[in-house]
This record gives C-alpha cells, structure tokens and sequence, in this order.
C-alpha cells in the first residue's frame, strides 16, 4: 500500500471511532453519602489530586469528547470509583478508604498520566504528606501484615 491510502485508512479510522458512544457520557452520579473528613485541607487537596476518579464530582476536560482517549478517561475513572469512591462512602460494600494513605505515599496515586494534564493534581512534598496524614485520619490506617 502507498502512503495514500494509508493516510486514508487511517483518517477515516479516527473520524469512524468518534461515533462510538463508550466514554461519552459525561453526567457525575448523585453523591449518595461523603466520609466525615478530618479537615477542609485534606478534602481540597483530595479534590485536587484524586476527586476526578474516586468520587462523583469528575470535571472531564475537553479531550474526554475524543476517542481513543475518551474511552481511557472512562475505564479510568470507572475503576477508580469501584475500588474508592467518597461519594458512595458507607454504602459502597468494597471501599478501599484505607488503602489511600498508602497509595499516595508509594507514589501510586495519582497516576504518572493524569500529571500533566491536571497540574492541580501535582502536589508539593509538604501537601503530599498533609494528604497522607489527613487521609489516615479520616479513613485510618490500612493494616500492616504482622498486625492482620
């Protein structure tokens, strides 16, 4: 094949995937119940850095109309809320309030890719550890094995 056609196939292949509607649903659940947070500071930083895949107030930026990537967006924030979500606390059978603490301070939340797009999200070494001691005291402390 020429490049001509490639470009065709591939353009027509960008412009077909639009048409899919996964990932375009863009309404937030109501917040059925909200954890009693320890302080105003740890629910701003939490609404920075985590609010946009673990609770019902997701602000989707103007990519999340643009699929591929809409489709990510969606998987993302849909298995964020199913393993946490704070606008389902106490209701949510297998909510993992007391795994947060310890994702935020191993680095895994948030995730590398969400960081440069949501620079609200990039917390200073002192937020950060606000944010671990503020999600401890409202969640708890996830069990270390020798205590299990």
């Amino acid at each position: 094949m020429n490049m001509k056609v490639i470009s065709i196939l591939i353009i027509t292949t960008a412009v077909a995937i639009q048409f899919i509607p996964y990932g375009k649903d863009h309404t937030n659940p109501p917040t059925m119940s909200e954890p009693q947070w320890d302080s105003p500071h740890t629910k701003q930083l939490f609404d920075n850095a985590c609010a946009n895949c673990h609770s019902h107030e997701t602000k989707y930026p103007w990519y999340s109309d643009i699929a591929p990537v809409s489709w990510l967006l969606a998987r993302d924030i849909e298995e964020g809320r199913e393993h946490f979500n704070v606008s389902l606390w106490g209701i949510q059978k297998k909510n993992k309030g007391k795994d947060a603490a310890k994702e935020v301070r191993e680095g895994d939340m948030p995730p590398w890719f969400y960081l440069p797009t949501h620079p609200e999200a990039r917390l200073s070494a002192a937020e950060k550890q606000d944010l671990i001691i503020g999600l401890e005291k409202t969640f708890g402390e996830e069990k270390k094995e020798e205590e299990k």
